[in-house]
């Protein structure tokens, strides 16, 4: 029974396939294509793909921004966080990146701490809030592009939660991630509001030797003591920002 089902399963999406209703994704993935439609040009939103690469999906870092309205600049890639993402791959124009959730949220079960839902095409889409994506994107700078386009991404939120800035950013347990955070919001403290509480938090739980702000590339910059972190010239006086 469960052979014939299977195989009259395969008939019914070959024969949707042929009649042009549904567009392959990826394997065990389609696109549903309304009659009369394109399937060729018809839009479809690459976010509710994401959401339905995995069963835990949420979006993250840098889409997080973009869904949000807060994203400096559009980018083709699609960023996910899911307990098992899948290989990275391309649809159309965009491509689809999945990152593991952090183990220290695995650890405690927390892995959907700060995670809102948001209306996409009528569907219900999962997605980290504002003050996780500002604690993620400094974790990952690398899956948000170039630090002007983080920055200039984050400063364009007027308001953060910043209590639960810090509990997600201690949660992580990274000491390198809780000095990036100190150090932003430090940067932005009249903006943003930021408290001596809140920074006295992070400062608490730093590296005891000098990290590097993107540990990767190890740029050079200046030895920012108060936290523990060597921060490249464009970032500490955000050179982006001058008119040449």
């Amino acid at each position: 029974m469960g052979e014939v089902g299977s195989r009259a399963k395969e008939s019914l999406l070959t024969y949707h396939r042929k009649s042009g209703h549904l567009v392959p994704i990826r394997r065990g993935l389609y696109g549903v294509i309304p009659p009369g439609a394109d399937p060729e040009t018809y839009p479809i939103n690459p976010y509710l793909v994401a959401a339905k690469l995995a069963s835990d999906v949420v979006l993250s870092h840098h889409t997080a921004l973009e869904i949000y309205g807060h994203a400096y600049s559009v980018r083709e890639e699609i960023t996910y966080s899911a307990s098992h993402p899948v290989a990275r791959f391309s649809f159309r124009s965009n491509i689809f990146r999945g990152v593991r959730f952090p183990q220290a949220l695995c650890t405690v079960k927390k892995e959907n701490f700060g995670v809102n839902t948001v209306d996409q095409s009528g569907l219900e889409v999962p997605v980290t809030s504002l003050e996780r994506t500002l604690v993620d994107v400094l974790d990952r700078p690398d899956l948000s592009g170039s630090w002007e386009e983080i920055y200039r991404s984050l400063e364009s939120v007027q308001f953060f939660d910043l209590d639960k800035v810090v509990e997600y950013a201690l949660l992580l347990g990274n000491k390198t991630t809780i000095a990036k955070v100190g150090f932003f919001l430090e940067q932005h403290s009249e903006s943003l509001m930021v408290t001596k509480d809140h920074l006295k938090s992070l400062a608490n739980n730093l590296p005891r030797q000098p990290h590097y702000l993107e540990n990767t590339m190890r740029k050079t910059g200046k030895l920012i003591k108060k936290w523990n972190l060597v921060v490249p010239v464009e970032v500490l006086e955000r050179t982006w920002g001058e008119v040449a």
